[in-house]
């Protein structure tokens, strides 16, 4: 596809960040072993990979906004503009050596995802979207899929790790959605989650508890995809609620009662 200016610095911001990362991922199986751990070796790998985005994006737009998992925010000199970024989505994953994580960047313009990526360094897929010029996967056009019947639809959604209050909701989510699909997954990355159904890969997708820069490029991207995608309490805000549910148009409504019942 051919992106706008701003796109192509966030491709190019990703590849970078996500070249660094891969090479971390490396290290990380030699690291598994050691007693310290890898722990402390990812939140560094996390931060590198943050500067790196920086570095790309605020060289090319100094005047936009920035809100990041580590970096916190900053007001730009120009307020209708900013960068929300993710630059390790699934850090549990890559502390254990799973090839499932990604970097993850948005664009928001006077409160509207504009423009987002998510790159798979593991597997070099790199999902992109502008908004009303359609989402793409490498230089493949990405449509949600078509399946009508939950029973053959699959689904994704994170479930709670420990110490976290929203777990038994999620469990009943489950236990309510489970008998009337092919299958829920966990992969522990919501970013690549919303890629995935914009991908068609599942049907649908939701989640509780989520930051804004898990979600922000995916939202952009399943829209893109032909996707709908509100937030849990159909009343709410995205952002605000951390709430997010996503599916094809077929059974976006059925998906949507089970859930929200």
């Amino acid at each position: 596809m051919q992106g706008s200016a701003n796109l192509n610095v966030m491709i190019k911001a990703a590849r970078r960040a996500g070249r660094n990362l891969a090479k971390d991922f490396r290290e990380v199986e030699n690291l598994q072993v050691s007693r310290k751990g890898a722990g402390d070796f990812v939140s560094k790998a996390d931060l590198s990979a943050e500067k790196i985005i920086k570095e790309d994006l605020m060289d090319a737009r100094p005047t936009y906004g920035w809100l990041a998992e580590e970096g916190g925010a900053d007001e730009g000199a120009d307020p209708t503009r900013r960068w929300i970024v993710d630059p390790l989505d699934g850090t549990t994953n890559f502390l254990h050596g799973l090839p499932h994580w990604a970097v993850s960047i948005a664009l928001e313009h006077k409160g509207q995802i504009v423009a987002g990526v998510i790159y798979d360094p593991t597997k070099d897929e790199m999902f992109v979207a502008e908004k009303g010029a359609g989402a793409w996967m490498n230089d493949q056009r990405l449509r949600v899929s078509s399946r009508h019947s939950m029973i053959e639809s699959l689904f994704a959604t994170g479930i709670p790790f420990g110490g976290r209050a929203d777990l038994p909701e999620t469990i009943k989510d489950v236990a309510k959605i489970a008998p009337s699909v092919a299958g829920i997954r966990r992969f522990g990355a919501a970013a690549l989650d919303l890629a995935y159904v914009a991908a068609g890969r599942y049907e649908g997708f939701w989640e509780r508890r989520l930051n804004s820069w898990d979600m922000a490029a995916g939202l952009v991207i399943v829209r893109e995809a032909g996707g709908f995608i509100e937030p849990l309490n159909p009343k709410g805000d995205i952002f605000a609620d951390g709430e997010v549910i996503c599916a094809n148009e077929a059974i976006f409504s059925t998906f949507a009662k089970v859930i929200r019942s």
